[in-house]
């Protein structure tokens, strides 16, 4: 049998490069996409001719190439098939009312943090945390809350696969610090974030869990450093959450 690497079909991956190229630029036309993915102009044009021909992406008539809305449904089912996206989407809007702030849904994948769901109050400000946004988990209270969840083995797996990289001067690049946190996280069931991902930005977070105990994702309620101060960190928010966590896991565990 060949290695993991040896199995890859390369054709398929320079579709995929070509593609979150396209959705990182907002769109392309070919001599941007095959310069900045350092392949040929005929190569280019005929991943992007098939996956045209699928309506994977759109071509307009001055010669740009965008993603295209078939790839909405995609998205739609992949999200309605997280088991917790449905029971929590009631939960976290409450959160957003109660607080007055932003409340969101993470999941893990691929050792990465991915955010399901979002909800806004009217004086929330306005963030990258939209559906499908992908993040380093040792950056954000939701993802620290779902690695403290793990055995150490997977938290060595997904650290030495995506690193440690630092965000902000607050981010933990530590590994046995991150481990440290862990402990207090599970000691008081929530996990803080002190502008670790974006500077100015506080966030805290509960897990939530299985009936078997394993990590379905994690909930969190953020907001701006000039507004949520550490009693509000440390007492008023994670109150709130641990009594929507109970609410979800209750549903999780009887629907």
């Amino acid at each position: 049998m060949g290695s993991d690497d040896e199995r890859m079909v390369k054709t398929t991956i320079k579709s995929f490069r070509i593609l979150e190229y396209l959705h990182d630029s907002g769109g392309a036309g070919i001599s941007e996409i095959a310069d900045a993915l350092a392949m040929s102009k005929s190569t280019v044009y005929k991943h992007l001719r098939t996956l045209e021909a699928e309506r994977y992406v759109v071509h307009d008539e001055t010669g740009m190439y965008t993603i295209g809305l078939r790839f909405l449904a995609l998205g739609v089912g992949a999200r309605r098939q997280q088991p917790i996206y449905e029971t929590a989407k009631p939960e976290i809007q409450q959160l957003a009312e109660s607080s007055g702030e932003m409340a969101n849904l993470m999941v893990e994948e691929h050792g990465r943090g991915v955010f399901l769901y979002r909800a806004d109050s009217s004086r929330a400000v306005n963030l990258d945390t939209h559906a499908g946004r992908e993040v380093y988990l040792h950056t954000t209270a939701m993802g620290k809350a779902i690695l403290a969840q793990y055995d150490l083995e997977r938290v060595d797996q997904i650290i030495d696969r995506h690193g440690l990289p630092q965000k902000t001067p607050h981010t933990i690049t530590d590994r046995e610090t991150l481990y440290a946190e862990f402990e207090t996280i599970r000691e008081q069931g929530f996990a803080i974030d002190r502008e670790e991902r974006l500077e100015g930005l506080c966030c805290v977070a509960t897990p939530i869990t299985a009936p078997d105990g394993g990590a379905l994702g994690a909930i969190s309620i953020s907001g701006p450093q000039s507004r949520v101060k550490a009693e509000t960190l440390e007492t008023e928010l994670p109150e709130l959450l641990l009594n929507a966590r109970n609410v979800i896991e209750l549903n999780v565990a009887y629907d």
